[in-house]
């Protein structure tokens, strides 16, 4: 596999709060360890959720933490052809059918489409497209969670890859795009674990590269529910950075640093990195606003 390129990708639903911050943080980690580089790329595909401006206020808070990215951020928005040759590439080959099921019609299915549609055809609108989840076992290797398996027609189910609404699913897109830049290895929250399979299935149709994948433990709030933007998450304090990333490293389960500048910080916290320090399932941490309080 070719040299280090790893990715941090956020939507800019909202500010940065400290789960996002330490996939941030662990992804760079991970990446300069590596002596490779580190991309930042905006997956800006929900519009109804997104909220204008969040991507520059993303931008500089990770800078206000030092992480910077070593290459202009691309945007997912702008990358609709490059969806659209893969779309058409998957279905030319027969991988993806129209689909007219709502959410409500696959409730008795526990949100796994069956494989076949349970909703009749509507010419008042239009369906989304559905990849045909073959009946097999994906499995891979991942740095911190170990080895993962997963019965992709039986727990995922024929998933979507064209909403109806025109835009192109995450899981097609991130694939795409990981490609297009030339990661190598990605390093994210363990959320998208279960995601994963359906990228690693994508990756074979289209014949792209398969990658490297590490998964983070959780950060959750004090009701042990993810720590996320829709739940209102406390933004991190760009202003005053140092009592979260300390918080981000020793949620990591990395040493605590000495250092009192956020360049000191990070180049402490690089040399003695370790990723067998990362607990797979160290999510069951503090509240975030408990760990800045004892870090600070």
């Amino acid at each position: 596999m070719s040299a280090y390129r790893g990715r941090f990708a956020p939507s800019p639903t909202g500010r940065l709060h400290f789960g996002s911050l330490t996939a941030a943080l662990g992804s760079w980690l991970f990446a300069r360890a590596a002596g490779g580089r580190w991309i930042v790329r905006i997956e800006d595909l929900d519009p109804p959720r997104e909220i204008p401006g969040a991507d520059a206020e993303i931008l500089r808070t990770l800078s206000a933490f030092g992480l910077e990215s070593d290459e202009p951020p691309v945007y997912q928005s702008r990358r609709g052809e490059a969806y659209a040759r893969a779309f058409e590439q998957l279905k030319v080959a027969g991988h993806v059918y129209p689909c007219w099921c709502s959410r409500s019609d696959l409730a008795a299915f526990e949100a796994i489409h069956p494989p076949h549609c349970v909703a009749a055809k509507d010419s008042e609108r239009d369906p989304a497209w559905r990849l045909r989840a073959p009946a097999r076992t994906i499995a891979f290797d991942d740095a911190v969670q170990g080895p993962i398996h997963q019965d992709i027609a039986r727990e995922a189910g024929d998933f979507v890859v064209l909403r109806a609404d025109g835009w192109y699913a995450y899981q097609l897109a991130v694939v795409v795009d990981d490609a297009a830049q030339g990661i190598t290895d990605i390093v994210r929250g363990a959320d998208l674990v279960d995601s994963t399979p359906r990228q690693i299935l994508l990756q074979e149709l289209l014949g792209l590269p398969r990658v490297r994948y590490a998964h983070l433990p959780l950060a959750l709030d004090g009701e042990g529910r993810k720590l996320s933007k829709q739940e209102r998450a406390l933004a991190v304090d760009d202003a005053d950075p140092l009592p979260a990333l300390r918080a981000s490293l020793a949620f990591l389960g990395q040493p605590a640093p000495s250092a009192k500048t956020v360049p000191a910080v990070l180049n402490e916290a690089l040399r003695k990195f370790d990723p067998r320090r990362i607990a797979p399932n160290a999510g069951m941490p503090q509240p975030f606003a408990a760990m800045r309080e004892e870090l600070s």
